[in-house]
């Protein structure tokens, strides 16, 4: 089925069809189709004073698989809970057309079950650290609700994203995990899987008692049972290679699935994640399929996935498995940070491919996503903060485009930006760290453990691919010219930002010559409207954008024009003007005389090498001259205060007189209002801020601290079009968050920095 599908590609990309066989779409499409969740879905988060260690549950569900199949139930469950504050009374998720609560006891006091939240008041106060059980017998009711299905022999669970509260109460937040101890009364036919490992099963005259353990913490809707009468059950032993721990791998399937290929796949495909993240986390493993009620993809259960009747596919098992190292091991935390689940498992999709078929099949995978993210994009960001406290509907939070689609092309993305050797590096840093392992993750502690294993600050990258919509719309233009006996190709990096902000990315140039061989270069456009010049020696005549698709969702035009005059000037501290001057002084100026112009790129806090400069041009004599003259140079590069130039006069007896180095502004005026984020950032105790103006304007530029008091008026003036900075001192503050606001009559732009004394 994949290689068929390969072959008809381009045909199925405009009529919709891709990503019907991929694990991603399979998962997704059950996830939207959840149902009863909607009163569930806006509830607000609890405030969670305490820390649920352990979930005991006793499940007398031996009714449930003899005709009519009833879905009711009686239960026990005994809850170990660790007080992090002092307590008298806790709040546990319960739907109360679900769940009815018979009794409370051990530090169980009384109760009350309104509004699907079951409020235990305690025995006594317990103080911090206190560990305390607390039982509760309750019975699910013989009703339909999105989270116990049983019929024709089957009992099985589905608690993604909030339906554990359906059958066991619980603090049901993903970031709430504990472990598992789960006995189920079933018939002595039926086989019935669940977390961790099968620790005793035993009959008593015509019951079977199974009980199942997981030593390892389980998000609440990650908590599964998959039982049925007459169950066919095959297990295949992966033998870790590094400390020979055997790992069982369980396969639950009805009768006519061919489950061969899937049985084959599992041994290399745990090798592959685990060489490639961390050793498979788990005691044991395994996968069952469900019946027709159980009708798209899979649920990435711990230890136990989920999947449709008869989906023994590889881009399935592929999927879902990857989500048991990032999705079960790692969890999302909140919400907000489900693409943390989703994309990692979508994107290993096409790491496995690419392990199989190599590079250019991997490649193929990744522009299809990109492809079907761009055809559906709804047009909104990744990850809504909001999402933490109320949960979206399942339509947006499983967004196929995006929660699946985009979010594993920007792991793409961040790995053409950090280059292969240290984005491997980093997922397995991440999938190793303590902080992370068998807990939860959000997206800013993702990006933070990022920025500490690189040393780099990458919140840039967060900003613009997860928490901003859309995707770039480039309009690059080029230009190829003759200089002297070189040939200079400018290029002109630039983003319509109708829909989205600016994207700060590497970019790649190619560049044709007539002799048919090519140059590539990488370059940061950390700017709108951002012109880059490369020199040659023979003549260019082709100009190519990110020739290898790395940036994969963006769109993305290239025109050429006719080169751009630019004139090199510069100023004093005392005046802003437009272009900045270069100005020297020379007694005598003759024909065999001239000035070579040179540049060093300058650092981002304004210092540079004085002894590491590179020619860029030179200026003929003009004949006899009189002192304080002025020169405008054409084809230098128009990167607002990236470089600073110095003139230097070459007499006949090739002695030099140096003048002195200036800050260089020249370039084309900027196409709009930008505000730069601030750097460094944190600081201490100053930093520069840089703002853009496409036309002249009456500012201001103030720092507020979160009260919204003014701290600093840095500017309040009119300034020229162009690219200029600023620097705020905050000796006489303290440590915290500030803001800088940029105003004028067209525009109002805010920023953050932080201030870390």
């Amino acid at each position: 089925m994949k290689k068929m599908f390969t072959i008809f590609f381009l045909l199925s990309i405009s009529l919709g069809l891709f990503a019907q066989d991929k694990g991603s779409t399979y998962c997704y499409e059950k996830k939207i189709k959840s149902d009863g969740l909607v009163d569930l879905l806006q509830e607000k988060a609890i405030k969670h004073s305490f820390d649920v260690l352990n979930y005991k549950l006793d499940l007398n569900i031996y009714s449930c698989f003899i005709s009519p199949y009833p879905k009711n139930f009686a239960a026990e469950e005994v809850i170990t809970i660790k007080a992090d504050s002092a307590i008298n009374s806790i709040s546990l998720n319960a739907v109360n057309s679900s769940l009815t609560i018979v009794s409370v006891s051990d530090a169980g006091a009384s109760f009350t079950h309104v509004s699907n939240m079951l409020n235990i008041t305690l025995n006594r106060t317990y103080n911090p650290g206190e560990v305390f059980n607390v039982k509760i017998n309750y019975n699910h009711n013989n009703v339909s609700d999105g989270a116990i299905y049983v019929s024709g022999g089957f009992f099985f669970t589905d608690a993604e994203p909030e339906g554990a509260r359906k059958w066991f109460p619980s603090y049901d937040r993903p970031s709430d995990k504990a472990t598992v101890d789960i006995t189920a009364r079933t018939p002595v036919n039926v086989k019935l899987g669940s977390n961790g490992r099968l620790a005793d099963s035993t009959v008593s005259n015509d019951t079977l008692y199974y009980r199942w353990i997981s030593r390892d913490p389980v998000a609440t809707y990650l908590v599964v049972i998959a039982s049925k009468v007459n169950y066919n059950l095959d297990i295949v032993n992966w033998t870790n290679p590094r400390t020979s721990e055997i790992v069982p791998i369980r396969f639950y399937w009805n009768s006519g699935e061919n489950i061969t290929a899937m049985k084959n796949l599992i041994g290399p495909l745990t090798t592959y994640f685990s060489d490639l993240w961390t050793d498979h986390p788990f005691e044991k493993n395994g996968f069952a399929a469900l019946n027709n009620q159980f009708v798209w993809g899979g649920m990435e259960n711990q230890t136990l996935t989920t999947i449709c009747p008869n989906c023994w596919s590889t881009s399935l098992i592929v999927h879902e498995y990857a989500h048991q190292w990032f999705g079960d091991m790692i969890t999302c935390e909140t919400w907000a940070d489900i693409w943390l689940n989703e994309g990692f498992a979508t994107y290993a999709e096409a790491l496995w491919t690419g392990n199989v078929s190599g590079y250019a099949a991997y490649k193929n995978e990744i522009v299809g996503n990109a492809t079907y993210y761009k055809n559906y994009n709804p047009g909104w960001a990744i990850s809504n903060p909001n999402w933490a406290i109320t949960t979206p509907d399942v339509n947006t939070l499983f967004n196929n485009a995006i929660t699946y689609m985009k979010s594993s092309t920007v792991l793409h993305m961040l790995r053409y930006t950090l280059g292969d050797a240290v984005f491997f590096d980093f997922l397995k840093q991440y999938a190793n760290d303590t902080t992370f392992k068998y807990n939860s993750a959000t997206t800013l502690k993702f990006k933070n453990k990022l920025n500490a294993v690189t040393g780099q600050d990458y919140t840039w990258f967060f900003d613009e691919w997860i928490y901003m919509p859309n995707h770039p719309a480039y309009t690059n233009e080029y230009y190829i010219a003759p200089v002297g006996n070189q040939w200079v190709v400018g290029f002109v990096a630039k983003q319509n930002l109708t829909t989205t902000g600016f994207h700060k990315m590497p970019i790649e140039i190619k560049v044709t010559f007539n002799d048919n061989t090519t140059y590539t270069t990488k370059v940061m456009n950390d700017a709108n409207n951002q012109l880059f010049q490369m020199y040659f020696d023979k003549q260019p005549t082709a100009v190519a954008f990110d020739p290898n698709n790395e940036i994969v969702i963006k769109t993305a035009t290239l025109t050429q024009i006719a080169p751009l005059p630019v004139e090199l000037t510069s100023f004093s501290a005392n005046t802003k003007d437009e272009f900045v001057v270069l100005n020297w002084q020379t007694e005598t100026e003759t024909n065999n005389k001239g000035f070579e112009v040179e540049r060093v790129k300058l650092n981002e806090n304004g210092t540079y090498d004085k002894n590491n400069y590179e020619k860029v041009g030179f200026v003929q004599g003009a004949g006899n001259s009189t002192t304080n003259r002025s020169y405008s140079f054409v084809n230098f590069i128009k990167d607002y205060g990236k470089y600073a130039y110095r003139l230097k006069q070459i007499d006949l007896d090739g002695t030099y007189e140096y003048s002195s180095e200036v800050y260089v502004t020249a370039g084309i005026k900027p196409v709009s209002f930008r505000l730069a984020q601030n750097y460094p950032n944190p600081f201490n105790p100053t930093t520069v801020i840089q703002f853009e103006l496409p036309q002249e304007s009456k500012i201001t530029l103030k720092v507020y601290n979160l009260l919204g008091e003014v701290v600093s008026t840095l500017i309040n003036e009119t300034y020229p079009a162009g690219v200029h900075t600023a620097e705020f001192d905050a000796s006489n503050l303290t440590s915290g968050v500030y803001i800088y606001e940029l105003s004028t009559d067209a525009v109002k732009l805010r920023q953050k920095m932080i201030l870390q004394k």
